[in-house]
């Protein structure tokens, strides 16, 4: 955390900042020395949210390369293999020691102000905003790499903490700055336009404050239940994000800024993840005739069909319950979020349908072949109006003979409205705040709303946001279950049979058959024995509900809870930095088949050589990627 201390840090912060602003041109020192009437709180807020959006470079590597993949939201192995990029992960920590600079130095200017008189009306809010921003950032970087330093300005290298001095930091930041805004304050107009979020409502800023404290305490559910339950209930008594106007989200733009599209990049499909597709098929029992226009209707397959068979090009060496089987059309039943997400190949009128990348026809190139080791066609697979996924890792030949698994002309890619730059980008919504407190109930915790009201909120919630709200009161009351097993019913719990049977055609002989499908056994959550109860529900939910804006929430619960389930990457041949992962136990999932964090960067290994030895001494294991942080299931 160098960076974030360092004097010279400071100034370069402010340079880049204020740099276009005329009236702070001569301003070129650390802004501790500047008259405290010359520097604006707000320009260092500012500069902070937006930093945090991600420049194009760095949104790729983390929050596409690192969350999405190690979120299951894409297809992509990486560091669901074990493997990280100490340039990638550099890139993102000097980055957050940027924004954690901004944030820092508003807070220092604001003290600075209040010293010297220098206040407005609403000077005392900026502060708290900036406090209550801090927090949230401080978590990101933490549930990344682990221990990080609290402290900032002192004028040498920090001292780094373990994560639940961390956590006991942030949520009380967070309790003491939602307290300390008054929300009667009433803002000059020039002001708004320097939140990105919020345009400075303090209502809307204490609401995401004490839903901030609802996601921070509940991560230490597993490790620290009794803080867990009082800081949650203390802070699901306030006022919540519950609201979709209240969604903390920032206009992203084209170009190449911080501003940015994060999932903008043309070169990465972001192919749907078997994760996901497991999740969507078959839950809520709405079928894909009631979803599609008439010409599709011909593509949709009977519920208990499960494709063509290609044992000899689809890896069967994973726990995913479909491996080895193409879906030669499109699912029978599906959450109508699905179609919504990501696009099915030969789509082209939707005028979501990602073309990208735009210098190739490879989008639109729906036909591809299935080969024999010598490079022979065995099989011309088209893709159009097909919907599948497949497991990430070592595919072994079949790499190389599957030309289709992978190929983005051929598979469900994301949709394009989360591409152009256009969208507006997540950082918490309503949902988030009913499922946290739906799973605050069934933990028995007091909160101002039963389990299920809570859940269904949630859904709802989240179908508003993807405009399929006429399927609601259907969905909410099926009892189909997906292919992990989960209905969406509230009242609905029964387990699923162990295995069901589903039909089948051999992709090679046209030869049919009755397939023994079994339901995944996810051994990290009650070991392996539920697969339907309230909070996999709950879960399931939330973790559809975040895709794609929040991945990482999407990796944090997994990591805190094992749910919702995540297959094992596939292992035809040894993954190298997976040795945990064998041919012999591909069946059983366990907390090591899965990235519980990143390392830290080499600039901090030579730079603060003992702030290093103090994080790894918090981590309670090696400074590797399987080491599981202080609130993670172990």
């Amino acid at each position: 955390m160098k960076n974030i201390v360092k004097k010279s840090s400071l100034a370069l912060a402010m340079m880049t900042m204020l740099g276009s602003c005329d009236n702070f041109d001569e301003i070129n020192t650390n802004p501790i020395a500047a008259n405290a009437d010359q520097v604006q709180v707000e320009y260092f807020i500012n500069s902070s949210i937006i930093g945090a959006q991600m420049n194009p470079d760095v949104a790729e590597r983390s929050f596409v390369l690192y969350w999405k993949t190690a979120g299951h939201q894409m297809l992509s192995t990486g560091i669901s293999g074990g493997t990280d990029n100490d340039g990638w992960s550099s890139a993102y920590y000097n980055s957050s020691a940027g924004w954690l600079n901004s944030i820092n130095t508003a807070i220092q200017v604001a003290d600075e102000q209040e010293a010297k008189g220098l206040v407005k009306p609403y000077s005392s809010n900026l502060k708290q905003v900036a406090r209550i921003w801090r927090a949230y950032l401080m978590s990101e970087l933490a549930d990344n790499f682990g221990p990080i330093a609290i402290e900032a300005f002192q004028g040498k290298n920090p001292e780094f903490v373990d994560l639940k001095s961390v956590y006991y930091f942030l949520l009380a930041e967070l309790k003491d700055a939602s307290e300390k805004l008054d929300v009667a304050v009433v803002n000059p107009d020039i002001l708004k336009k320097e939140d990105p979020a919020f345009q400075y409502n303090y209502v809307k800023w204490r609401k995401y404050a004490n839903s901030m404290r609802l996601r921070l305490a509940m991560r230490l559910s597993e490790v620290d239940p009794a803080k867990a339950k009082s800081e949650f209930e203390a802070a699901a008594s306030g006022n919540l994000l519950t609201d979709a106007s209240d969604n903390f989200q920032v206009q992203e733009k084209p170009g190449w800024d911080d501003l940015t599209g994060v999932m903008s990049r043309e070169w990465n499909a972001q192919i749907i993840s078997v994760t996901l597709n497991n999740l969507y098929i078959g839950l809520g029992g709405v079928k894909s005739t009631d979803q599609l226009a008439t010409s599709f209707h011909a593509s949709v397959k009977p519920a208990d069909y499960i494709g063509l068979k290609f044992a000899n090009h689809f890896t069967m060496k994973t726990n995913e319950p479909a491996a080895g089987y193409w879906l030669d059309g499109l699912p029978n039943m599906i959450d109508p979020r699905a179609y919504k997400t990501f696009s099915i190949p030969g789509d082209f009128n939707n005028p979501n349908f990602s073309t990208y990348p735009s210098w190739d026809n490879s989008a639109k190139t729906t036909s591809r072949n299935l080969k024999n080791t010598s490079g022979g066609v065995v099989k011309t697979i088209d893709a159009t109006n097909t919907w599948n996924a497949f497991a990430v890792g070592n595919w072994g030949a079949m790499a190389s003979t599957n030309e289709v698994r992978s190929f983005n002309g051929t598979m469900p890619g994301l949709s394009q409205a989360f591409r152009a730059s256009k969208s507006q980008r997540i950082f918490f919504a309503s949902w988030e705040t009913y499922f946290l407190l739906a799973e605050a109930a069934v933990k028995g915790w007091t909160v101002p709303m039963s389990g299920k009201a809570a859940y269904e909120e949630g859904v709802k919630a989240n179908f508003a946001y993807w405009g399929v709200s006429s399927h609601l009161n259907a969905y909410l009351t099926s009892e189909e279950y997906n292919r992990a097993g989960t209905s969406v019913s509230w009242s609905h719990t029964a387990e699923p049979a162990a295995s069901h049977a589903m039909a089948y055609v051999d992709g090679y002989t046209n030869v049919p058959g009755v397939a023994t499908i079994l339901y995944p056994k996810n051994d990290l959550y009650k070991n392996g024995a539920v697969k339907n109860d309230l909070l996999t529900k709950i879960i399931t939910q939330k973790f559809i509900a975040q895709t794609p804006w929040l991945p990482l929430e999407g990796w944090n619960d997994h990591r805190r809870l094992g749910l919702p389930f995540f297959e094992n990457p596939a292992v035809e041949q040894p993954l190298v930095n997976l040795p945990a992962l064998t041919s012999a136990n591909f069946m059983s999932n366990q907390v090591g088949f899965f990235p519980q964090r990143l390392r830290y960067t080499s600039g901090l290994r030579n730079s603060n050589p003992k702030g290093y030895e103090q994080a790894v001494g918090f981590l309670g294991g090696a400074d590797g990627v399987f080491t599981p942080l202080w609130w993670a299931k172990h």
